[in-house]
């Protein structure tokens, strides 16, 4: 084996693992959202906060949204609860351990109710993969960012997402936030259509059931059960990341010696 080779192959080797550590961070596509509350640290694999988000998501978030990438017996295990007890305190659908998360409200509806498409005139989308096409900071700044906004047909409106078709599902823990617009005299349009992208924006008006911080940890608990949901391997990815690095590390060394051995005559 020429000493170029060699050269090649320890090369390849750092690259192969610089990209894995760069493609396990999810591409954030709203990087020019309005993120009034900043950015976060998800915690995807700590097992008490997945529980504390998915019992939020199902309460409120999963009677429109589903997670069709998702089995409930997956999340039974990554959550290490029981299937009996997943099923009986977040299946509110009849579902079995085997099938996907469906929302409660499909499209075409059940039996003689109507569905989300009659309801809400668009089909809510599925969030499996929205902690990977929008980011973890776009998620918690858009369940932070709710007021309401009386020129929207559902009354609300939002910082992040600005004319969004979803109304605030959180909004008795949090209560209600007043859009304080900057005062500019003489401008008809300084009204609730102006944004000013800063957490100074928005102003408590009526407390909710939850505290301020308490309700921040309820968002970032959601949060972090979404970037879950992105990537169930995450729990274990990030541990077997670790090995692999060090195995590639090992392997470079055997193999810088294997090239001294060879070439120790000819140098």
């Amino acid at each position: 084996m020429s000493k170029i080779n060699l050269q090649f192959l320890a090369l390849l080797t750092w690259a192969i693992a610089a990209f894995g550590l760069a493609s396990s961070t999810p591409v954030n596509a709203a990087a020019k959202a309005c993120l009034p509350f900043g950015d976060i640290q998800a915690n995807a694999t700590d097992v008490p906060t997945l529980r504390r988000g998915a019992q939020l998501y199902f309460n409120y978030c999963a009677g429109c949204h589903s997670l069709e990438y998702m089995r409930y017996g997956r999340l039974a295990k990554d959550l290490q609860l029981s299937e009996e007890d997943l099923l009986n305190n977040f299946a509110f659908t009849g579902a079995r351990a085997g099938d996907f998360v469906t929302t409660s409200m499909p499209p075409g509806g059940r039996g003689n109710l109507p569905g989300s498409q009659e309801w809400f005139g668009v089909t809510p989308p599925d969030l499996s993969l929205v902690a990977r096409s929008r980011g973890v900071n776009w998620i918690y700044n858009f369940l932070n960012g709710y007021y309401p906004d009386p020129k929207r047909a559902v009354g609300w409106n939002n910082l992040t997402f600005e004319n969004s078709a979803m109304p605030n599902p959180l909004w008795e823990l949090q209560g209600i936030q007043e859009h304080m617009v900057p005062a500019q005299a003489g401008d008809p349009k300084a009204d609730a259509a102006s944004v000013d992208c800063s957490p100074a924006a928005l102003k408590v008006v009526s407390a909710g059931s939850r505290t301020a911080q308490q309700f921040d940890t309820d968002t970032r608990d959601i949060t972090s059960f979404l970037e879950y949901v992105g990537e169930p391997a995450i729990i274990k990815r990030e541990t077997y990341g670790i090995w692999a690095l060090l195995y590639l590390s090992l392997l470079t060394m055997l193999f810088w010696l294997l090239k001294n051995e060879y070439w120790k005559d000819i140098h």
